[in-house]
C-alpha cells in the first residue's frame, strides 16, 4: 500500500539519517547516541499507528450472535437437558428468524445487490404471520362457506403537514387480520404440493429428479398466466390492487391441491381407490377455492368502475370459475392408483 511505503520510507530515512550523520561528523559521544535514539522511537511510533490504523480499517466479520439467538439456543439446550423438546415452540423460532433479517438488513449487507433491500422490505409485510393467523386462514380457504366477515382491518393515522391535516388509511399485518393476504401459506402450500407428486410418482416406480422442477414450473407458470389475465381484467375496470395480493389470493389453492394429493395417495395406497379419492376431494376444494376468490374479489373490487370496461359481476365471476379451472389444469392423477 502507497500508506505503508510513506510511514516505511520515513522510518527508514530518519534512522538512517542519524547514522549518515554520526559516521560524517565521527561523534561517538551520548548524546548522538540519545538523538539516534530518539528518531528511531519516533518512527517506531509511526509504524504502530499505522498498525493500529489497519486494524481499525478492516471490516468486521457479521455477528449473527445476537440476544434473540442466545435465548433460543439456551431455551433448546434446557429443554434438551430435560427430555422437553416439544417446549421449544415455533414461536421462538420466528422470533430468531426475525431477529436475523433485521440485523441482515441493518447491517447493510441487503444493499449489496441492487434492488435486494427494497425487495425485502416490500415481501416482509406479506410474512408477518403466526401460527393463529396460519389455522384461521386455513380454515377460512378449505371452508369459507361458514364465514361471513371478509373486509380487511384497516388504521387511519392524521398527518399534518404546513397546516394541512391529512387522513392516511393503511392496513393490518396479517398477524393481527384473518383476511389480509400473505405469502407464507401459498409457499408452504406449493412446497408441500410438489413433494407430494414427487411421492405419487415414487409409489409408482416412475420417480425422476425432473419431476420437483416440473411440477413447480407448471404450477407457477399457470399462476404467473393467471395473475396477468387477472390484471388485465382490472386494468379495464381501472382499479388498482397490488400484484403481490393478486399472486397470495391466487396461490391459496396449493392448499387445496394439497389436500387433494393427500387423499388420493392415502385412500390409493390402503383401498385402491385413489383417483376416485382425489376427484372427490377437488370438488370441494376447487369450489372452496371458487368461492373464496368470489368474497375476496368482491370485497377489494371498488362497486363503482368505469362505465366503459366490463361489467364487475362478470369479472368477479370469471376470477372465481378461473381457480376451479386451474386447480384441475396443474392435477398430477396419472399415477395414482
Amino acid at each position: 500500500m502507497s500508506t505503508g511505503g510513506f510511514y516505511e520510507g520515513s522510518y527508514s530515512s530518519y534512522g538512517g539519517s542519524s547514522a549518515n550523520n554520526a559516521e560524517r561528523v565521527g561523534y561517538n559521544n551520548f548524546q548522538n547516541q540519545g538523538a539516534s535514539a530518539s528518531q528511531n522511537s519516533f518512527g517506531g511510533g509511526n509504524q504502530q499507528q499505522f498498525s493500529q490504523q489497519q486494524q481499525q480499517s478492516q471490516p468486521q466479520p457479521m455477528n449473527f450472535w445476537n440476544p434473540a439467538t442466545a435465548a433460543f439456543v439456551s431455551s433448546a439446550a434446557n429443554a434438551a437437558a430435560s427430555g422437553k423438546m416439544g417446549d421449544v415452540n415455533s414461536q421462538a423460532m420466528m422470533n430468531m428468524a426475525e431477529s436475523m433479517g433485521k440485523h441482515f438488513l441493518e447491517t447493510g449487507w441487503a444493499k449489496a445487490v441492487p434492488g435486494l433491500e427494497r425487495s425485502l422490505i416490500a415481501l416482509r409485510v406479506y410474512f408477518a404471520v403466526d401460527n393463529a393467523y396460519v389455522k384461521r386462514k386455513m380454515l377460512k380457504v378449505l371452508c369459507p362457506f361458514i364465514f361471513r366477515e371478509w373486509g380487511r382491518v384497516e388504521n387511519q393515522t392524521v398527518q399534518t403537514q404546513d397546516g394541512n391535516v391529512n387522513y392516511v388509511t393503511s392496513y393490518e399485518l396479517p398477524q393481527n387480520d384473518e383476511n389480509a393476504p400473505d405469502l407464507y401459506l401459498p409457499s408452504m402450500s406449493l412446497l408441500t404440493y410438489v413433494l407430494l407428486c414427487a411421492l405419487c410418482y415414487g409409489t409408482a416406480g416412475k420417480f425422476d429428479p425432473e419431476v420437483l422442477p416440473a411440477v413447480t414450473t407448471k404450477c407457477l407458470g399457470t399462476q404467473l398466466l393467471e395473475v396477468i389475465a387477472i390484471r388485465i381484467g382490472l386494468y379495464l375496470m381501472e382499479v388498482s390492487i397490488p400484484l403481490l395480493d393478486l399472486a397470495s389470493y391466487t396461490g391459496y389453492k396449493y392448499l387445496g391441491l394439497s389436500i387433494n394429493m393427500l387423499s388420493g395417495l392415502t385412500l390409493g395406497h390402503f383401498f385402491g381407490y385413489g383417483h376416485r379419492a382425489y376427484y372427490f376431494t377437488f370438488l370441494w376444494t376447487a369450489a372452496a377455492t371458487s368461492y373464496f376468490i368470489l368474497k375476496v374479489m368482491a370485497n377489494n373490487i371498488p362497486v363503482r368502475t368505469s362505465a366503459a370496461g366490463p361489467k364487475r359481476q362478470f369479472m368477479v365471476l370469471g376470477f372465481a370459475a378461473s381457480q376451479f379451472a386451474t386447480c384441475w389444469f396443474v392435477s398430477q392423477t396419472k399415477f395414482l392408483e
